[in-house]
């Protein structure tokens, strides 16, 4: 199959496939904001990402492509601070919206979501995965370069606050008030860099531990965002695989746990009730926001969601395990 002739220039510009040097293309799966392309040059495999104007959703939801370059430099700066956490960028052609970076083969890189679904959830990767996001926050946090350089409100407004809580107050006007406010807090709470993605769809976990994909939503703001978006995909999947509510759960607490230990740039308790505060937000949007889980379809499972989602809206607790134990209560465990 052939990409579009715009991501053959690109490879050219940067030097990657020589004049008259033929290549083999692929197309992969991934989410819904990107074009992702495994090419085969003479040096070996690599992978192209393009950002697209438009998302693969149902909704009409348009984000600038420029976030194609805050998602090279927050694997850079995350590099220089967990190297192992991230592939290597190999080059970036910005006025493309593309980059490549290093192909991570998966059969030794499986998807921590396909892990998840196949009952593999084990708490010690959990907890690695809280280590890292939580040094990366550390290693970032109060730093005026690293403000200046991801000072990207108005893109993860748009890619993150509209689509998920503003869009959730819009089809719950009894809890706007609440996920407004949600919004707002989190728009203003500059602390450290974020990821905006860490979903276990965008984790492989390879030989050296977990590797962060997708930084397309990179933003110095608020880093209990990254946390409760990790931990709300451990209450869902409650849903999507029954069988294994209880391990989902476990991890939840897991991450948390490590993830806590590792915060030092402000009081554990302060980000930790953030993140209680904000994790029902995000659990209710990805129901009735614009960007739902694919996974979870009944209706009766969406009910459930709203339901304890609501209520924690309504009465907000301060700890995460008082949001694991709604939940765990929810479901009979």
């Amino acid at each position: 199959m052939q990409p579009p002739p715009e991501i053959v220039a690109s490879l050219k510009r940067l030097g990657l496939i020589a004049e008259g040097e033929s290549s083999a293309y692929a197309p992969l799966t991934g989410g819904v904001s990107s074009d992702i392309w495994r090419v085969e040059l003479a040096q070996g495999p690599v992978c192209v990402k393009r950002a697209l104007a438009k998302l693969k959703v149902v909704d009409d939801w348009r984000v600038p492509v420029e976030r194609n370059a805050h998602e090279v430099a927050w694997m850079q700066t995350a590099a220089a601070i967990v190297p192992e956490a991230v592939p290597a960028v190999l080059g970036h052609d910005a006025e493309a919206g593309l980059f490549v970076m290093a192909y991570l083969d998966p059969a030794q890189y499986p998807t921590w979501k396909d892990e998840l679904r196949d009952g593999r959830a084990e708490p010690a990767v959990a907890q690695e995965v809280g280590r890292r996001i939580a040094r990366i926050h550390a290693g970032t946090a109060g730093d005026p370069q690293v403000a200046a350089r991801f000072a990207n409100d108005e893109l993860f407004r748009a890619i993150r606050l509209e689509p998920y809580l503003e869009t959730a107050a819009r089809r719950h006007p009894d809890r706007a008030a609440a996920l407004t406010a949600l919004a707002g807090a989190t728009a203003a709470a500059k602390r450290a860099l974020v990821h905006g993605d860490v979903s276990p769809k965008n984790i492989l976990l390879g030989p050296r531990g977990p590797v962060f994909l997708d930084a397309e939503c990179a933003w110095y703001g608020d880093p209990a965002f990254d946390l409760a978006f990790c931990l709300n995909h451990f209450l869902l999947k409650c849903l999507w695989r029954p069988a294994f509510a209880e391990a989902y759960l476990d991890c939840f607490s897991a991450m948390a746990e490590a993830y806590r230990a590792g915060v030092a740039w402000e009081p554990p308790d302060a980000l930790e009730a953030r993140t209680a505060r904000l994790l029902p937000g995000l659990f209710l949007a990805r129901i009735d926001g614009k960007s739902p889980v694919e996974y979870l379809t009944a209706e009766d499972d969406k009910d459930r969601v709203r339901r304890v989602a609501r209520a924690l809206l309504a009465d907000p607790v301060e700890t995460l395990a008082a949001v694991r134990a709604a939940w765990g209560e929810e479901l009979g465990l």
